[in-house]
């Protein structure tokens, strides 16, 4: 630890920063010019972090603090400090470059990044809390799925090596069909066959159980995200782990991103120029949230597939020479657009809490009304439960079943 702490440290104006572990955080405190004061470590307790903060305080008014790893180690701190009324600024960690001129070491770390906040460069306001359970349900329900498909892989990996008679019985089955008939079956024969079908088995059953896990999870998830933002749940193509995905990237507090450019910068999605010579040409970004990109091309994709418009742009940009990719970025783009004014603003979504009353109050089945509209009756039916938004058809779907 050093210091050098003067006799006058109330009027002085101080910066400091956390650089935070899982056990252990080292805070360091610059003045308003840059010079180091002092620096030393702490726990990641409540103890901690009010001894921290009493650190900090000692050395006079705290201008602002610098956190590395705001939704992560330093989140208890972010907290504590936000409690005590000190402004807390989100730290990136310093660049490989400064690293390698420098080297590391914990008051390295910490008094590089206490210069970014100083300086302005680390000016971020950090995620608040509101959506720390929808980030928990996220990552245990994307959990549930990565544990799925490495048991269902298990499984098909051992058929390759399994008895004749075993590959032959299970091999051909797919999907759903060859999980259910392992998880059934009673292992007999001989001891390698009973270590085969023993085996499988276990495998089966975990993939069922896992997936009724991840049936649960996604229905908790969904039910959160409407809650929590409507409009962006109600969003054509955004399902619960889209949504759930682009709340966590966005944080409770959207506010902290200041323009639409700035949220598709985060997002990946920005038009970055690539032309050379006689090309003149943009491409796909390969920085920002990859998680926040992939819901973005999820997005992207559905509406490709299945809404109208959408499909008529694509159709335009196709003929207009563009390829796949260059579309898919386009619409990428704009879908960011859309997604931060659902982030940022409350947007209303049409009521549709009557129309399945109606219909069946007029007898008219699901496949009548969707043969009138020339859709699907899943089409009909998702739209009536609220899992799908499409308003110039639910406008249309009201006005025929009145009319009926």
């Amino acid at each position: 630890m050093t210091s050098e702490v003067g006799t006058d440290t109330a009027a002085q104006t101080v910066f400091g920063v956390v650089d935070s572990h899982a056990d252990t955080l080292h805070v360091a405190v610059i003045s308003d010019n840059g010079g180091h004061l002092a620096d030393t470590e702490f726990t990641t307790t409540a103890a901690g972090y009010a001894a921290a903060l009493a650190f900090l305080d000692a050395h006079g008014h705290v201008s602002a603090i610098g956190v590395e790893g705001t939704s992560s180690y330093g989140a208890g701190f972010t907290r504590a400090a936000r409690s005590h009324g000190h402004p807390v600024v989100e730290v990136n960690r310093p660049d490989r470059a400064e690293r390698r001129r420098i080297g590391k070491s914990d008051p390295i770390d910490a008094y590089a990044a206490a210069r970014a906040a100083l300086s302005g460069r680390a000016s971020s306001v950090p995620k608040d809390d509101t959506v720390v359970g929808i980030r928990a349900l996220h990552n245990a329900a994307r959990s549930a799925v990565k544990a799925r498909t490495a048991a269902a892989n298990q499984i098909t990996h051992i058929l390759f090596a399994a008895p004749d008679s075993i590959r032959a019985k299970y091999g051909r089955l797919r999907g759903t069909d060859r999980i259910d008939a392992l998880a059934r079956l009673r292992p007999t024969g001989d001891a390698v066959h009973v270590a085969v079908l023993a085996a499988l088995k276990i495998l089966a059953r975990r993939v069922k159980e896992l997936t009724a896990e991840h049936t649960a999870l996604t229905k908790a998830l969904d039910s959160k995200v409407t809650v929590h933002n409507p409009g962006l749940r109600a969003a054509y193509g955004v399902g619960p782990d889209t949504a759930a995905q682009l709340l966590i990237t966005a944080g409770g507090n959207p506010e902290r991103m200041r323009t639409e450019a700035a949220f598709a910068a985060l997002c990946g999605a920005p038009p970055v120029p690539a032309s050379s010579g006689k090309t003149n040409r943009h491409r796909l970004s390969r920085g920002g949230d990859r998680a926040a990109n992939a819901a973005l091309y999820r997005i992207a994709l559905v509406r490709m597939a299945g809404d109208s418009r959408t499909r008529e742009y694509v159709a335009r940009q196709t003929a207009a020479g563009r390829t796949k990719k260059e579309i898919i970025r386009l619409l990428k783009r704009a879908i960011a657009r859309e997604m931060f004014r659902c982030l940022t603003t409350m947007v209303a979504v049409p009521a549709i809490a009557d129309l399945r009353p109606l219909r069946q109050s007029k007898n008219i089945t699901l496949t009548a009304a969707a043969r009138h509209f020339g859709a699907w009756p899943a089409t009909v039916s998702t739209l009536e439960r609220g899992m799908r938004r499409d308003d110039d058809l639910a406008h249309a779907y009201r006005d025929w079943l009145q009319a009926a």
